[in-house]
C-alpha cells in the first residue's frame, strides 16, 4: 500500500529546502532565451548544467549546479517568479508547512542587487504563493561559510529586521571542509538573544566533531544532514539527550557522496538512537526528486514504515521554527489525513486543505 500514488496524497512538512536548488527548468530555459544568458537554451541541452544526470556522486560536482544557476537572478520579477513556483511546486506534492532557505548573498551577486532588496522580493512572492495555496512558509536565511563575515553579519541582521514578515530562523551552509565555523559564533549568539531559531548544515561532509560544534558552540536547535554524527557516540548522545532534530535529506546525500550507498544511509541508526529524524528535500530540482520520492525511497531502500513515517512528519511539526500554537494547529490537521496505523489508513477527507492549485 505505501506507493507513490498514496504517499503523495498524505500532508507533509519540508524543514530543508533552498530555493536556489528548486528553480524549475522550464523557467530557466525561458529566462536564458529572454536575457540572452550564456547557457544551452533547450531544457535537455540545459539539465546537465543545472540538475545531477548520469554523473558519479560528488560534492564538487553537485555544488557546481549553484555556479550556473546564479546567473538567472536577473530581475525583480523574475527572483518573485522563481520563489513563487518553488512554494507552488512544494503544494502540488501536498507539502503543506515548509521552511524555504535562501541565501541574498547567491540572489543578488551577478546583478549587484541590495541584500535588503532581494530579501523582500522573496518575502513578498513566499507570502503571496502562501495564500494562494493555503500553506504555511518560514523563510531562512542562509549565511555561507566561505563569504565574508562582514556579508554575513548583513544577511544575519536583515534577518532579525524582518522576523515579523515570516522569516523564521538562520541557517550556517557552505564549505564546511575548507571553511571553520567558529567565526560565525558571535552571529548566532547575537541570532538567538533576538529571538530567531538556528539551524546548522553540519556533519555532511565533515566528522561528527562538526555537529557538536554546532550544537555546543553555535546552539543549533536543529541540524542539516549530521550523517557523519554516527563516527562519534559521544555526539549521538549529544544529540539524543538534547533532542536535536536532523533534517534528512536521502537523495542529496548520495549525490553529494556523503553516504555512499542508500542501504547505508545511517537513517535508521539514528532512529535507533532515539534521535529525532526528518524527511526533506534538500535540492529537489537540482536532484530531481520530490518529498514524496524521499518518502517513497526511505520505504523501499530502508523498509522505514506508515507508523516510522508518521512520526518523522509529527516531529517535522514539533522541530517547525513556529510558535507552539501554530504547531498545534498543525498538529491537528495532520491527524486527519495520517491515521494512527497503516490499517486504519483511509484517503485524506476531501476536507482537508489542498490549496487552490493556482498557477502564476
Amino acid at each position: 500500500m505505501l506507493n507513490y500514488e498514496m504517499l503523495k496524497t498524505l500532508p507533509k512538512v519540508d524543514l530543508h529546502r533552498h530555493l536556489e536548488g528548486s528553480l524549475r527548468l522550464e523557467t530557466l530555459v525561458e529566462t536564458a532565451r529572454e536575457y540572452n544568458l550564456d547557457v544551452p537554451k533547450e531544457i535537455e541541452s540545459l539539465r546537465p548544467f543545472v540538475q545531477v544526470t548520469n554523473e558519479p556522486p560528488d560534492a564538487s560536482s553537485f555544488l557546481a549546479k549553484f555556479e550556473t544557476l546564479r546567473h538567472f537572478y536577473r530581475s525583480p520579477e523574475m527572483i518573485h517568479r522563481l520563489a513563487y513556483e518553488v512554494v507552488a511546486d512544494a503544494a502540488r506534492d501536498h507539502v503543506r508547512y515548509l521552511e524555504l532557505r535562501f541565501s541574498p548573498q547567491a540572489l543578488s551577486r551577478v546583478q549587484g542587487f541590495r541584500l535588503e532588496d532581494v530579501t523582500q522580493w522573496v518575502i513578498d512572492a513566499t507570502q503571496e504563493a502562501s495564500r494562494d495555496f493555503n500553506m504555511d512558509v518560514g523563510l531562512i536565511l542562509t549565511l555561507v561559510r566561505h563569504n565574508s563575515l562582514e556579508q554575513a553579519k548583513q544577511v544575519a541582521e536583515i534577518g532579525m529586521r524582518n522576523q515579523h514578515q515570516g522569516i523564521r530562523g538562520l541557517d550556517l551552509a557552505g564549505d564546511e571542509i575548507n571553511f571553520s565555523a567558529d567565526p560565525f559564533k558571535g552571529l548566532f549568539v547575537e541570532a538567538h538573544q533576538a529571538g530567531m531559531q538556528c539551524t546548522i548544515h553540519a556533519g555532511e561532509w565533515c566528522g561528527a566533531e562538526a555537529v557538536r560544534f554546532a550544537v555546543e558552540e553555535l546552539g543549533a536547535e536543529r541540524i542539516g544532514h549530521g550523517v557523519r554524527a554516527t563516527e562519534d557516540q559521544y555526539v549521538l548522545d549529544l544529540l539524543r539527550e538534547r533532542q536535536i532534530p536532523l533534517e534528512i535529506c536521502l537523495t542529496s546525500n548520495l549525490q553529494t557522496a556523503s553516504v555512499a550507498h542508500i542501504g547505508r544511509h545511517p537513517l535508521r541508526q539514528f532512529m535507533q538512537n532515539k534521535i529525532p529524524v526528518t524527511l526533506n528535500t534538500d535540492d529537489p530540482r537540482i536532484s530531481n526528486i520530490t518529498l514524496t520520492n524521499e518518502f517513497e525511497s526511505a520505504v523501499q531502500h530502508l523498509h522505514i514504515t506508515y507508523e516510522e513515517l508518521r512520526q518523522m512528519t509529527f516531529t517535522a511539526i514539533e522541530s517547525a521554527f513556529l510558535s507552539s500554537e501554530k504547531k498545534m494547529r498543525l498538529k491537528q490537521l495532520f491527524s486527519i489525513a495520517w491515521k494512527p496505523t497503516l490499517r486504519d489508513f483511509n484517503a485524506p477527507p476531501s476536507s482537508f486543505p489542498h490549496g487552490n492549485n493556482k498557477s502564476h
